[in-house]
């Protein structure tokens, strides 16, 4: 009898010991976890249903207004850009796509229409100044971005999905709008700022 209570004890031990070492690496796998995977708000962009009701603003509407404070201090008003062609470009420092978005602008974008009437207003949406100033620098960047920390300008133009590009004319009117980037998306922006721009 003895001997049978020393096994059960034995065994409700090791039992415990064992429970222990799965929730402590229940634990360090959660504090562990990739930090891009935390910052993937969103899942991939997949479903063309979903992303038309995602989009607010089309080709051919109004260019809903805004004011959004740039990292080199300037504040752009939109509105105040009429008469100017501008490209209003969202994106997120985890977004693989927009990362490939933001290495094309300078020599894709802002080099072959220096000295145009073209704005470029690539945006951050939903990251604090920190972060993405860190990112910026750690980039190389020397372009200034805006800041839409609390999404407030995204979700005047759409409710999900980074990068999402609009070419707005001279008279506030989106020419061209995009979600995703590849080479041939980077071809259509360059045509539409270049119509646009006519």
């Amino acid at each position: 009898m003895a001997m049978q209570t020393k096994h059960k004890k034995r065994g409700s031990t090791l039992t415990l010991i064992l429970m222990l070492i799965v929730l402590l690496g229940l634990v360090v796998a959660i504090i562990f976890w990739p930090v891009e995977a935390k910052a993937s708000p969103e899942p991939a962009l997949t479903e063309q249903d979903d992303l038309e009701e995602t989009t607010l603003v089309r080709t051919g509407d109004i260019a809903p207004d805004f004011t959004v404070k740039m990292t080199d201090g300037r504040k752009l008003t939109l509105s105040a850009l009429r008469g100017k062609v501008v490209l209003v470009n969202f994106w997120a420092t985890w977004c693989p796509p927009c990362r490939q978005e933001l290495a094309h602008m300078q020599t894709g974008i802002l080099d072959p229409f220096a000295g145009t009437d073209l704005v470029v207003i690539p945006i951050s949406r939903g990251e604090t100044r920190a972060t993405v100033e860190s990112f910026i620098h750690k980039m190389g960047y020397t372009f200034p971005v805006g800041i839409d920390e609390n999404k407030s300008i995204y979700l005047k133009y759409a409710t999900n999905y980074v990068p999402r590009s609009f070419v707005i004319d001279r008279e506030g009117k989106v020419v061209y709008s995009v979600a995703g980037y590849d080479e041939t998306v980077a071809r259509e922006i360059n045509e539409a700022i270049t119509n646009a721009l006519r």
